[in-house]
């Protein structure tokens, strides 16, 4: 079947790598599905990048029960996004996917300096290339280090991969029973209604491409090679008259 996609962002949280039943900030289970979704991706000849979040490490509601400035707080999150990067990486070659870590904040010992074309090089060459460190600014999230990169990369769809969640909703379905489904989206539409996908910098960053969002439950490990099918998995975000 033909690929929709040639080439995608995936955008992970940190607690997607995390053992609940353990209570520890990785989990090897996790990893593993993770890592099968993605080398599956691979095999249809899709060119995968990564970016994943901290949440299992370093939130800011604890700096600021500690007393720890914002900017220091997001440079400690953006160091928490190169483990959970390195250990997706390990993850990843143990099943035989070429990967590459690349980070904004510059430590030549364990992964390369983000550039533009040495990451389009990568791609090319079928690697999976896992973006860490955010964008190497406080003040920024993960949601647009992953605008940013899906930009710079020229990505077709940024998939944003939950757990639990089949898509958008009006408010919180795990708390609301009512909360309504939305199977298509504009990004207008989505930024009015202020729904919880990403925040509106990382938003606006997408407004004017073709880069479709891809807002999809995790848990069923088919919903990636649907995606990838063209199918309608989840939720859709795109420009208006797309």
């Amino acid at each position: 079947m033909k690929n929709k996609y040639k080439r995608v962002l995936l955008k992970l949280s940190g607690e997607a790598l995390s053992s609940k039943e353990d209570h520890q900030i990785l989990g090897a289970e996790n990893l593993n599905d993770v890592s099968l979704a993605i080398k599956k991706m691979v095999e249809r000849g899709v060119q995968v990048s990564v970016v994943v979040g901290a949440g299992n490490i370093w939130r800011g509601r604890m700096a600021e029960t500690i007393g720890i400035e914002r900017t220091q707080a997001d440079f400690m999150g953006m160091l928490g996004t190169i483990i959970n990067a390195l250990a997706l990486q390990s993850a990843l070659e143990n099943i035989g996917v070429d990967t590459r870590v690349m980070t904004a904040i510059e430590m030549k010992q364990v992964a390369e300096p983000y550039i533009r074309r040495k990451a389009d090089s990568h791609l090319r060459k079928g690697r999976v290339v896992i973006f860490g460190g955010g964008t190497g600014n406080p003040y920024f999230t993960t949601d647009t280090t992953a605008s940013l990169r899906a930009n710079e990369l020229n990505c077709d769809a940024i998939l944003m991969a939950k757990h639990g969640v089949e898509g958008v909703y009006s408010s919180d379905p795990k708390k609301n029973k009512d909360a309504k489904f939305f199977s298509k989206l504009t990004y207008k539409e989505m930024i009015q209604k202020d729904l919880s996908v990403m925040d509106t910098t990382a938003a606006s960053l997408c407004m004017n491409t073709k880069i479709e969002i891809r807002v999809f439950n995790m848990e069923n490990l088919d919903n990636f090679e649907k995606i990838i099918n063209g199918e309608m998995v989840g939720t859709i975000i795109t420009n208006e008259g797309e």
